[in-house]
């Protein structure tokens, strides 16, 4: 410390003067700060690309402003309307739908309107869109009668009962939708159609076939890693070379390689035929179906498997099994109670990677999974980027991650998250 400190009574100084105690917390405060600095663009980073999209996700799934936004005059007095009579809106509700409607189709807003409205009741859609091109003519009063001759849609109480159902800024319609349940206007919560439930049977789907796929890796994917890891350094490397060379073929390439080896007319079928194993007009059906999609991803997925796998495997020292076989221990007990334990850290990392990968899979499904083996994932994109519905896509988002969220606790508990590693 000499020249550095010096003694100053009881306290201790650096040669300017300052306390130690003080220039120390100096110097940690900067330390920090410029720690800070060089985190701060990832962090920045993870926020706007992983953080904001779910919190978006978050609000789109309830986010319900647009009918009260493009209708505000009737969505107001609706309020005071008694949905639960059986008697149409006052005439001067009618009087501010034609406001609204005249202001919403100068906006260009009206057929958004209609668009919310028909995830619930298929045609308001065309009602708001007919009502816009002809409530320009309604000039006075009545205004009842004219917007019935404009569409008689208004004269059904159940349209009125709608409006004011969905006029809240806030719903939980998409939730309910997304579990294949609807809310009636007067609060009830009832099962919709049974030809028109699809989300809980496509949901339970997904964890099936995600499971199956998980475990189509796991025990194609542990010999593999096993061998790997067992083999001198130059075959080892080898063969590793081969597990990574899917990561540098196209994810599309290899989906339609499979087509053309699964279809009817494909490679696989004509060896049946040409091997006699099974007749022309009886060739199996291996696409576009279940057995299309699990066969197409596990051919995928199985690199996430091998790799946590041989991360591990080669972490274990080789005279742990033969310490146990010299003491008098069969070959595969040796294996199994010795050398197995030590791989399931590995076994529950390239699980948890594959089964959380399988689940959100959808070009894949998309491609040979048909109308059976497509995943819940396919029904969000379709929503996200085919019929616009986002509010019904986020709902099934957020019940997907809080699915994904569920299992990973449930893993935790069981298997606890310490025990998982990549070597």
């Amino acid at each position: 410390m000499a020249g550095a400190t010096q003694q100053n009574g009881d306290v201790l100084v650096t040669a300017d003067g300052t306390p130690l105690r003080i220039s120390l917390a100096r110097a940690l405060r900067r330390q920090k700060i410029r720690a800070l600095f060089l985190v701060a663009p990832l962090f920045l980073f993870i926020v706007i690309t992983f953080f904001v999209p779910i919190v978006d996700m978050l609000f789109r799934s309830v986010e319900n402003s647009i009918v009260s936004e493009v209708l505000p005059k009737s969505t107001k007095l609706l309020v005071e309307w008694d949905a639960n009579g059986n008697a149409l809106p006052p005439e001067a509700v009618f009087a501010a739908m034609v406001e609204d409607i005249r202001e919403g189709r100068k906006n260009r807003t009206i057929t958004r309107v209609g668009q919310r409205l028909n995830y619930e009741t298929p045609g308001m859609s065309s009602l708001f869109r007919s009502s816009g091109r002809k409530v320009k003519r309604i000039k006075s009063g009545p205004y009842k009668s004219a917007l019935l001759k404009a569409n008689k849609k208004w004269g059904d109480i159940e349209t009125w009962k709608l409006i004011k159902q969905f006029s809240t800024n806030y719903t939980s319609g998409y939730f309910l939708a997304a579990v294949d349940a609807k809310k009636k206007p007067d609060g009830e919560i009832v099962r919709v159609d049974e030809d028109a439930r699809i989300y809980i049977e496509l949901f339970k789907r997904t964890l099936k076939l995600s499971i199956i796929i998980t475990m189509m890796t796991l025990i194609l994917g542990f010999p593999i890693a096993y061998l790997m890891a067992i083999l001198p350094t130059r075959t080892s490397n080898l063969l590793l070379i081969f597990v990574l060379l899917p990561f540098w073929t196209s994810l599309l390439v290899r989906t339609t390689a499979w087509i053309a080896l699964l279809q009817q007319q494909g490679v696989i079928n004509e060896f049946l035929v040409f091997a006699g194993i099974v007749h022309t007009d009886s060739r199996p059906q291996m696409i576009h179906n279940q057995f299309g999609s699990i066969v197409a991803m596990t051919h995928i997925l199985l690199p996430f498997m091998v790799l946590p796998l041989f991360s591990v495997m080669k972490t274990i020292p080789k005279s742990y099994v033969r310490a146990a076989v010299s003491l008098g221990a069969h070959p595969w007990l040796a294996f199994w109670k010795v050398y197995f334990p030590n791989t399931v850290p590995g076994i529950g990392a390239g699980a948890i990677l594959v089964f959380i990968l399988a689940i959100g899979y959808y070009i894949t499904p998309e491609l040979v999974g048909g109308t059976e083996g497509t995943f819940i994932s396919n029904r969000i994109a379709y929503h996200i980027s085919g019929s616009l519905n986002w509010g019904l896509g986020a709902a099934l988002g957020v019940i997907l991650l809080g699915i994904v969220i569920a299992l990973y606790l449930l893993y935790d508990k069981i298997v606890g998250i310490d025990n998982m590693k990549l070597g």
